[in-house]
């Protein structure tokens, strides 16, 4: 879910990738990578310095596109929310937000749009266009750029695009394979279950297999969770057991935490306990994946959040 938004760092015989858009198993030269109905960036092809992951790479036709103008709002939208309540969101300014925001209005355009009628999807492009416009008068589109740009991009991605559904159909139901569904973000970045407004535009809970990549319930198997041996967020939100003292310095530096995508310094504290199990309560974990531990090592002392009081009283749930 998302776009490219979500960093992820993946070291694999020594060398490091980042991530913002590629399935991190697009370095397996034996996996096919899907980018489903989610967001599609389609200036995907720039992205090298991995060898043939053109012939492993499918793109779904009904991934949204993020276009240039959505990352120029989703910025001005940014500094309004600074003007006008002396605080932001904190996004990537990548465009996440008003993409999902014209899915939502049924003005987005497809990857289905862009391959099929391009005079069609030009117009519905210079409509799109208009109406951030209006919106936002200080916003530049160059219309006849960007359309020169995309229709070029339509031509290098046009072999990878395939109907999406049908594609996980077949993968579920052909010979037996292994499927393996990545998630950016995190549970509490979650647009529904997260901690709103500070979230992601997406559902990063396990409902996005679904909702997501058109994969019916009865095939979700073992769901793993990743969890840190401490906890962090980028951006500004509830950090209750945030420390923000040479304990909290300790993780962020040797724990390498950085954003990957914007490079902020992640903000550090004791692992949050009450926050894993609200993560578990969504999405029914089979197992964790305990990550990080080592940087705990040099510490004498550790503490774990347990438990969250309310109005003076221990509360049993996620508030």
């Amino acid at each position: 879910q998302g776009g490219n938004n979500a960093g992820h760092t993946v070291v694999v015989d020594g060398k490091e990738y980042d991530f913002h858009l590629f399935p991190s198993g697009i370095i397996n030269p034996k996996a096919i990578s899907f980018i489903a109905q989610l967001k599609s960036y389609v200036s995907l092809y720039l992205l090298t310095g991995l060898k043939d992951w053109e012939k492993r790479l499918i793109i779904s036709d009904r991934a949204h596109i993020v276009f240039d103008f959505h990352q120029a709002v989703d910025g001005l939208q940014e500094v309004q929310r600074q003007a006008q309540e002396g605080k932001n969101i904190g996004t990537t300014k990548k465009g996440i937000g008003p993409t999902y925001s014209s899915k939502a209005a049924r003005t987005g355009l497809r990857i289905c749009d862009l391959l099929s009628d391009f005079d069609e999807f030009s117009s519905r492009f210079k409509n799109l266009a208009q109406q951030y416009k209006s919106m936002f008068p200080t916003l530049e589109i160059d219309i006849e750029g960007q359309l020169k740009k995309l229709k070029g991009y339509a031509e290098k991605i046009r072999p990878m695009v395939r109907d999406g559904v049908y594609f996980m159909y077949e993968a579920l139901h052909g010979s037996p394979k292994k499927i393996l569904v990545e998630g950016a973000n995190a549970a509490l970045l979650d647009i529904d279950f997260g901690t709103y407004p500070f979230v992601t535009s997406s559902n990063c809970t396990i409902g996005g297999v679904c909702t997501g990549l058109g994969v019916p319930p009865q095939h979700v198997g073992d769901v793993y969770g990743v969890v840190k041996a401490y906890t962090t967020r980028v951006g500004i939100g509830a950090f209750p057991t945030e420390q923000i003292n040479e304990i909290g310095d300790l993780l962020q530096s040797r724990g390498h935490e950085w954003g990957v995508t914007t490079g902020r310094k992640r903000r550090c504290g004791w692992l949050d306990l009450v926050i894993l199990k609200y993560a578990h309560m969504i999405n029914g974990f089979t197992a964790l994946a305990l990550t990080k531990l080592d940087i705990l090592d040099v510490l004498d002392e550790i503490k774990i959040g347990v438990a969250y009081k309310l109005g003076g009283k221990r509360i049993p749930y996620f508030p």
